[in-house]
This record gives C-alpha cells, sequence and structure tokens, in this order.
C-alpha cells in the first residue's frame, strides 16, 4: 500500500494558533508532536516510509519537510510533491498520482490511501485495522472511511450507506453539511456516516473514475509528467468529492469508530481531548466547563467564569464562549481588513533553515532566539539600517563576517556592522541557537539584501 497526505491547505479556523502562513497542520495540539507528523507516525505502521508522500504547495514545502525530518531523519525531498498553484483536492490528488505512476513506477493496482494530514485519531489500533481491511477489499471500487455519528452534527458531510457487502457498504448517496434539523434526521435513521474525506482506491480505478466523470481532469494523465505541471493551473479548482464521489456508481464506505474528528475548530478540539481538556498550567476558581491551552506554557487562571474556550499563543489570546467558536472566522475579517500582522505571521516564524522568535521589539533594537536545523543555512546577506550581534547559545555555528569565515561555539560572540555581508550556517548534527541583537534606525524584515540563497528567495 501507499499513501498520500494532503497538507497544502492554509487557514485561519483555529487563530490566534493557526496563522495564514502556519496552518493547523504543523501545530502540536494534543501532543509533543503535529497533526501532520502524529499522521506521519499512524502510517509508518503499516507501511515503508518510502510508500509515504505528501501533495503541498512551494510555501510550506520546508514546513513540511523540516517537520517530517524532526520524526525521520532519512526522509526525502523526493516523497514531497509541490503544487503548483493551489486548486483544490481533485487537482492536487490526480497530480499525485501521476508523480506516483510515472516518477515512482508505482503499479496501477496498488492501493492508494488519499487522506489529509490535520485529523485527530484516538484509537490508532482500530484506525489501522480499518486500513489494512480497505487495501484488503477495495480491489475496483473507490472506497472511503466513514465515521460512526456520535451527535447531530453540522459541520460535516455525510454519506447515506446502502446495501451491506463484505466488510463495508455500497454508497447510495453523499450529503453536503446539513442544518441542525436535518443532521438529527441523518442520526436517528441509523443510515448516515461522517464523511472523514479518507479514499482508498488504485491508480487504474482512479483514471477510469475521471475520465468518466470528470474529464476535463483526465485529459492531463494523458501527458508527460513536466506538461502536467506545466498545465496544472489551467485544471479546474474541484474537489475529489466533486469530481468523482458524488457521480459516481462505484463508491464503497468501511465504517470506522476509532475517535475521529477534523479539529475544524475548537470546539472540536475540546470534545477531541474531553476528559483531559485544560493544560496542567490551568487554575481554577468557581469555574466550570473551561477549555484552556497555552502555547507559552503560561498560566492561565479562571475565576467566577463558565462555559469558555481561552487560546494563549505568544501574541494573541483568545476568549470566547464554548458552542461559538466558529465566530473565529469573525475575528480573522476583521484582522485582515484592518491589515493586522497576527492573521498572518507568529512571533515564532518559520523559515526553509529552522525559525526564530522575536523576544525584544523596540523602535531601534530588536532581539530574537534564532534556530537553525542541521545542514541548514540562512542566506549570504546584507543590512543597511541595522547591525547585528551573534551568542551562540548551543551548537556550533560557522559563520561569514564580511572577509572572514569561522566557527563559533557555545558562548562565542561577534559584531556585524551594518553593510556587511554574512551568512550563518549549521554544518552540525544538533539545532543550532543563537541570540541575536539588532540595533539601528529600522529593523523590519524588509531590510535585506541577498547575495546567495540555496532555498532560490533571491529576487531578479
Amino acid at each position: 500500500m501507499y499513501s498520500i497526505i494532503l497538507c497544502g491547505g492554509s487557514g485561519t479556523r483555529l487563530w490566534p494558533l493557526s496563522r495564514k502562513n502556519y496552518p493547523k497542520q504543523f501545530l502540536n495540539l494534543y501532543s509533543n508532536k503535529s497533526l501532520l507528523q502524529e499522521t506521519y507516525l499512524r502510517l509508518k505502521d503499516i507501511m515503508p516510509k518510502e510508500n509515504i508522500f505528501f501533495v503541498t504547495n512551494k510555501d510550506n514545502f520546508f514546513n513540511v519537510f523540516n517537520q517530517i525530518r524532526e520524526v525521520e531523519k532519512g526522509f526525502s525531498k523526493d516523497n514531497i510533491i509541490i503544487e503548483p498553484k493551489s486548486l483544490n483536492t481533485a487537482p492536487a490528488i490526480s497530480l499525485a498520482i501521476k508523480y506516483l505512476k510515472d516518477n515512482i513506477g508505482v503499479p496501477e493496482d496498488k492501493p492508494i490511501l488519499v487522506l489529509p494530514s490535520d485529523h485527530y485519531i484516538k484509537d490508532k489500533e482500530a484506525f489501522l485495522d480499518i486500513l489494512k481491511n480497505t487495501a484488503e477489499k477495495i480491489k475496483e471500487k473507490i472506497g472511503i472511511i466513514g465515521i460512526t455519528p456520535k451527535k447531530a452534527e453540522t459541520g460535516y458531510g455525510y454519506i447515506k450507506r446502502a446495501n451491506e457487502g463484505d466488510g463495508y457498504f455500497e454508497v447510495e448517496a453523499f450529503k453536503e453539511k446539513p442544518d441542525k434539523e436535518t443532521a438529527e434526521k441523518y442520526l436517528a435513521s441509523g443510515e448516515y456516516l461522517w464523511n472523514s474525506g479518507m479514499y482508498l482506491f488504485n491508480a487504474r480505478t482512479f483514471e477510469k473514475e475521471l475520465r468518466e466523470h470528470s474529464p476535463e481532469i483526465a485529459k492531463y494523465f494523458e501527458k508527460s509528467f513536466e506538461e502536467f505541471l506545466e498545465e496544472f493551473e489551467n485544471m479546474p479548482s474541484l474537489s475529489i468529492d466533486c469530481a468523482i464521489s458524488e457521480r459516481s456508481n462505484n463508491m464503497i464506505v468501511f465504517e470506522g469508530d476509532f475517535g475521529w474528528s477534523d479539529i475544524g475548530s475548537f470546539d472540536s478540539l475540546a470534545d477531541a481531548l474531553s476528559g483531559a481538556e485544560n493544560d496542567k498550567k490551568y487554575l481554577s476558581v468557581n469555574s466550570n466547563n473551561i477549555f484552556s491551552h497555552s502555547t507559552s506554557g503560561y498560566l492561565i487562571a479562571a475565576s467566577g467564569v463558565d462555559d469558555l474556550i481561552i487560546i494563549e499563543n505568544n501574541d494573541s489570546i483568545l476568549v470566547q464562549k464554548k458552542g461559538e467558536s466558529e465566530d473565529v472566522k469573525k475575528i480573522t475579517e476583521i484582522l485582515k481588513e484592518n491589515n493586522y500582522d497576527e492573521i498572518e505571521h507568529n512571533i515564532i516564524v518559520h523559515r526553509p533553515w529552522g525559525k526564530y522568535q522575536v523576544l525584544v521589539d523596540m523602535p531601534t533594537y530588536k532581539v530574537k532566539k534564532i534556530t537553525v536545523y542541521p545542514g541548514a543555512k540562512l542566506s549570504l546577506q546584507s543590512h543597511k539600517h541595522r547591525a547585528e550581534h551573534w551568542v551562540v547559545v548551543s551548537g556550533v555555528a560557522s559563520v561569514v563576517n564580511g572577509d572572514e569565515e569561522f566557527e563559533l561555539e557555545e558562548n562565542q560572540s561577534t559584531y556585524i556592522p551594518a553593510g556587511n555581508k554574512h551568512r550563518l550556517s549549521n554544518l552540525n548534527s544538533e539545532d543550532l541557537q543563537i541570540v541575536e541583537v539588532q540595533t539601528g534606525s529600522y529593523t523590519g524584515e524588509d531590510d535585506i539584501q541577498r547575495y546567495d540563497d540555496v532555498y532560490n528567495r533571491i529576487e531578479n
């Protein structure tokens, strides 16, 4: 079996934790691993790492690579497929299937699992049992995993099941997200499952279904992979449900009950973590039904309040009533309209080479903590308006400073005058951490002239 993990999405439904430039699949929400890492590690229990592929966009490529490299040091960049343009799930899956066939040589009859990168799975063993059962019985069908509904949920699509087969059901119909009354009818009937968005099929069946139901996408499979990439942006932006599932008579559904959630809101996160809802650093006085989460590990104290969600993320705090977490969308719309930095970036900013955290930001000076991943290097650059002081906190820094090249160890430092070309690299196997103090009339991120960059960020 092979797998395709879809992780090109961006969004702010979990603001202030998720940002436009760092969406929820990269967040640690219920463990010390991100949702993306948890998804990868689950799959590694039933298939080799060489069979696990990711589809993402250019902006998130290094987020994916760096996070997977944290849990799988030998993971290959060749297993990350870059969409030329963010469209929808049908083009993204088509790109991945074309890549697996043409570039990897995956046989047309091998099962391929397609799943999102940002879901919560409570019972991993039950989930993996469903996947193994699906792989054994899928044959020439398009399979989807349906979730046994626990309540009249209006935030999920539904699947109406029909005749029972050998460990699966035929699919009668797909239903869009219902209103409350309709969702209650679905639940009472016992005939409906939640649509998890997790599919399994082989390449031959996928192409056959595309030719029959979405020829406007299928025609691209006749081209070479290079031509496929060049013309990718001309594809229609269709979901896999619209392109195939809702039109096909070849669908089967495997019912699963393994503690699943798409974590589309803080209410759903609170439900998923019910029984272990609050951070350890949470203090309650005469307060009930509080869900708290602190990224920075700060103490959250609640007094005399009930039914609240409290979220802290180092530069922003969200307090909202439980049951109304969909209103985060209204907040993010206001932030976007008024050009708040907090809609896109975080105090912790992720870069291809690592990350940095702003500790102090004043008009004439700024202090950062910078982490450079093993084998990574920043661009060769200079600044017009600021000088920089680097102090190594841990690791060994390889430094270019003007005409000099040297190494700095823990507690050693260097001063970089404004205008000096400089570069920071980590040639070792452990993270490099430095504290950078910037001084000058302007310390904005756009005061940078790049001369050489391994991540192709030089503008011509």
